[in-house]
């Protein structure tokens, strides 16, 4: 999209630029189009006097044009059209309709008929007769000649919006592929070989039982989020179960790590059901929390982590305290990558809000999943070892 800045650029003096383009080659085309094919007062008169009498008229009607498409391309496309909610698009698409027809045959009756009078020289005041015909009828027929226009300029400019749209969307999507690509080489050429790595965890597992349990939880625990990592993360969806359970190990590891220095709250659904969700899309959200909340307070560190389901919808609210003042670190690109695969697998699905208070940091997600069709009902989550007997479960 670099190498195309005048179409995709979201800068404004490229998005400016590219609307007065748009507008200057749709009012030349309305001058030309109208004289090519003059009323029947300005057959007898040359070219360039039609486009004298027809420039004037076409600026006028740029009023109604632009009002159907920026309302089609900044309010019914985004807010409807992608997002999949068509009966509304058409209903809303419709009053649009209306309304710009009904502006062009007020404009038409009014403004431009009284300008073609007045420059024509024809034009003699009569209130009676303009009072004894009624309004309706022929603003009846300048409403349908205003919609001819309107539909013409509106899904020119819809076609371009949702051309754009999909083009932003498939270039981001493949961004995205290009950046998982490149992290997965980038994994493979760090990483030692899966089988090896757990064999090895699991000797270390069986060697530290006798010495210490915590260590052997720790150890497990890793080996368990490494093999989820690993194994269970290649599909586009996973069960929310497996994800929760992945997320309550994180954070049993975390707070073994912190000892009792930190006061944490865990509140989480003990099953979800049948619901799927993107592998790896909450965990960032809440790493951050541990690594730049906790771990940046020197004195009574503090998080508190609760989600809950409601049907299929997910709520997520994460606070960590941080030093009043202070203003929050930034995320890195954890949080960004998670914005943008929300944006793409999940448009118009979530509700995604993040605060920087004083003295404590929020964010607030809501993300409205799908149902898989799972032959079996996945088991709950199961915390095996004592250090995780403070997390909190509740069936919500």
């Amino acid at each position: 999209m670099d190498s195309l800045p005048f179409v995709f650029s979201n800068q404004p003096k490229w998005r400016v630029l590219r609307h007065v383009v748009f507008w200057f080659l749709w009012f030349v085309f309305q001058v030309f189009l109208y004289s090519f094919s003059p009323s029947p007062a300005l057959q007898q008169k040359t070219f360039l006097e039609r486009i004298n009498f027809t420039a004037p008229e076409s600026l006028i009607y740029l009023v109604p044009h632009i009002l159907m498409a920026y309302s089609l391309m900044y309010m019914v496309i985004p807010r409807f059209v992608i997002t999949g909610r068509y009966g509304r698009a058409v209903v809303l698409t419709t009053i649009i309709f209306l309304i710009t027809a009904f502006i062009s045959g007020l404009l038409s009756l009014t403004i431009i008929e009284y300008l073609r009078n007045f420059r024509s020289q024809q034009f003699i005041p009569n209130q009676n007769i303009i009072h004894s015909q009624p309004l309706y009828i022929p603003l009846g027929g300048a409403m349908l000649a205003g919609l001819r226009g309107s539909i013409t300029i509106g899904g020119l400019a819809a076609a371009i919006k949702l051309m754009k749209c999909f083009y932003e969307k498939e270039q981001a999507a493949l961004s995205m592929e290009k950046d998982k690509v490149s992290a997965e080489l980038q994994m493979l050429k760090a990483q030692l070989h899966p089988h090896f790595l757990f064999n090895t965890l699991n000797n270390i597992y069986s060697y530290t039982q006798d010495v210490s349990v915590v260590a052997s939880n720790m150890i497990f625990g890793l080996s368990e989020l490494l093999r989820y990592m690993l194994y269970e993360c290649n599909q586009p969806f996973v069960p929310l179960d497996k994800e929760l359970k992945m997320i309550g190990d994180y954070i049993a590891l975390e707070k073994v790590r912190y000892d009792e220095h930190l006061d944490l709250s865990v509140n989480m659904p003990s099953s979800s059901g049948t619901l799927r969700i993107a592998p790896l899309l909450l965990l960032p959200l809440v790493e951050n929390c541990f690594k730049h909340g906790a771990s940046k307070m020197i004195r009574d560190p503090w998080i508190s982590i609760e989600l809950t389901l409601n049907e299929n919808l997910l709520v997520m609210k994460l606070i960590n305290g941080k030093t009043p003042g202070v203003k929050a670190s930034p995320s890195g690109i954890g949080t960004a990558n998670t914005q943008k695969r929300l944006d793409l697998i999940y448009a118009g699905k979530y509700e995604f809000q993040a605060l920087d208070e004083e003295d404590m940091y929020i964010v607030n997600l809501k993300l409205w999943l799908d149902y898989a069709p799972f032959d079996k009902p996945i088991e709950p989550i199961i915390y095996f070892n004592e250090s995780r007997k403070n997390i909190q479960l509740s069936d919500r």
